[in-house]
């Protein structure tokens, strides 16, 4: 049945699965926050001494998170080290495939470019969400842990919903159009975009569609990648930057110190000297502020830009954690209850302005700004830049926190700022281009003005109005428009894109 599904109901089935796979991402990053300082957790794995097992254990999956899929129950029959370490790189593998896989996926089957960044926006409001829901679980969970010790394995287990729903829904849905295309599966792709706008195949918006693509991926065919490229790009294409591009920015976003709050809340609050049931509760608190946050990117992304959110927050960010060090490392003397909980008011105030701008701009600016043909890749070194910033951040944090307490987020902080610089200078705002125009973004004059001629980067703009003017029943010939933006110079396109209303 869900193979019949077409329109946006198709879009809406591919949207609440990746959606779910997400959840599991966040959910299972967080459930081990609530319950990993619990006696009976320590109990259970057999008490373990040093302050680098704990990090290891929460950290120890983001090693794993780039290879296969498994399923996650292992974890919650654990009865060592061993075996819950074990169980958390399998459950990174799996999770390692999903975040570089969702944002590709829904990114490539968003019909208009003003739908890409609130669409991956969305699902990373989910993940947090995820995130949110396990430290709630978890409260509920521990509670009762005194008369039944073994409790703590329930929300862990409680992993494998998410990853049911979402791979039953996924096996019945069809790969991009892109992808078909960029294989010459032309007939796979073409029932694949008729459905997904609704229409024929011999449909106008549906033909223009894949023109534009099968226009762009003939453009690619001279775009080579050459590894050097990775760390010095001067070529016509620019791959290696694109591809560099792809990996920092999600490397990055990780060194602002997101997870290392989001790991170790409870620990957070535990050593500013609040009890376990309180420090229990202002975790979850955190971390539902954290998801609320998230989501009104989805709303604001194409409004704002990428790159504005990301510079702009990433400053926030680093005042934030600039006051919260200040407050917690005062002289004994100068510290009490109000300090205490400005430092938690900082916290939160940290997560509403990472969950605004440094949460879903990074994860579409990656797989956006890449060439279809390295598309993938893309968003396999994004989701390996995201992760093994994570490992270090959460494996050095969490053995910080407990050596030096709160001056190991000296460290983030510094890369707060860091970051903002790299934005500003290195990422070109990518907000209301579709994914054949960012490579116009990209090209040199010369290949932007061949570009021109076959009808990407301005024509490009002048197409997708006309589309537009189609969906929306305005007045204008489809034909004329096309024929026009085909054969015009650039400059009469501009001209032509300014009388339209595009610019």
């Amino acid at each position: 049945m869900l193979s019949q599904l077409s329109g946006r109901t198709l879009y809406k089935v591919m949207s609440a699965c990746c959606g779910s796979a997400f959840m599991l991402y966040g959910y299972d990053a967080g459930v081990l926050g609530g319950i990993q300082s619990t006696p009976q957790f320590l109990d259970a794995i057999g008490n373990p001494k040093g302050v680098y097992i704990i990090p290891i254990i929460a950290s120890i999956y983001n090693l794993a998170a780039a290879a296969m899929a498994s399923l996650p129950p292992i974890q919650a029959s654990s009865y060592s080290v061993g075996q819950i370490i074990t169980g958390r790189i399998i459950c990174g593998c799996g999770i390692g495939c999903i975040a570089s896989a969702v944002p590709t996926y829904m990114a490539e089957m968003s019909l208009e470019a003003r739908e890409r960044g609130p669409e991956v926006c969305w699902q990373l409001a989910l993940l947090i969400t995820g995130v949110a829901l396990a430290y709630w679980i978890d409260f509920g969970f521990v509670q009762g842990l005194e008369t039944r010790p073994y409790l703590w394995r329930i929300p862990v287990a409680m992993q494998a919903c998410f990853a049911i729903f979402s791979a039953g829904g996924l096996v019945f849905l069809p790969d991009t159009p892109r992808w078909y295309y960029y294989r010459k599966r032309i007939p796979e792709a073409d029932a694949v975009l008729s459905r997904l706008y609704n229409l024929p195949e011999d449909h106008p918006i549906v033909q223009a569609q894949k023109k534009e693509v099968l226009t762009s991926i003939n453009e690619e065919d001279n775009a080579k990648f050459n590894i050097l490229h990775f760390f010095w790009d001067n070529s016509d294409y620019q791959v290696g930057r694109r591809l560099r591009t792809s990996f920092l920015i999600l490397f990055a976003q990780q060194f602002l110190g997101i997870n290392m709050l989001v790991y170790f809340s409870t620990t957070i609050f535990l050593k500013l000297g609040y009890s376990h049931f309180l420090s229990g509760i202002l975790a979850a608190v955190l971390n539902t502020v954290f998801a609320l946050a998230s989501y009104p990117p989805v709303w604001y992304i194409e409004r704002i830009g990428r790159r504005s959110m990301m510079f702009w927050t990433s400053i926030g960010c680093g005042i934030c954690m600039l006051v919260y060090i200040v407050l917690t490392t005062l002289p004994e003397s100068s510290q009490n209850v109000a300090t205490n909980w400005s430092a938690v008011a900082m916290i939160m105030l940290y997560m509403v302005v990472f969950g605004f701008g440094w949460l879903g701009p990074p994860w579409i600016y990656g797989p956006e700004i890449a060439p279809l043909k390295y598309r993938h890749v893309a968003g396999g070194l994004a989701a390996c830049g995201e992760w093994l910033s994570t490992w270090v951040m959460v494996f050095g944090g969490g053995t910080g926190i407990e050596a030096v307490g709160p001056k190991i987020f000296i460290w983030p902080l510094i890369c707060c700022f860091i970051a903002a610089v790299y934005v500003w200078f290195y990422c070109p705002e990518t907000t209301g281009r579709t994914l054949e125009e960012i490579d116009y973004l990209f090209a040199k004059q010369h290949v932007r003005d061949r570009m021109n001629q076959m009808g990407i980067g301005s024509a490009g703009d002048m197409r997708r109005h006309s589309v537009h003017s189609i969906e929306k029943g305005r007045t204008g010939s489809y034909t004329q428009y096309i024929e026009q933006a085909e054969t015009s110079s650039a400059e009469q396109v501009k001209f032509d894109e300014v009388k339209f209303g595009q610019v």
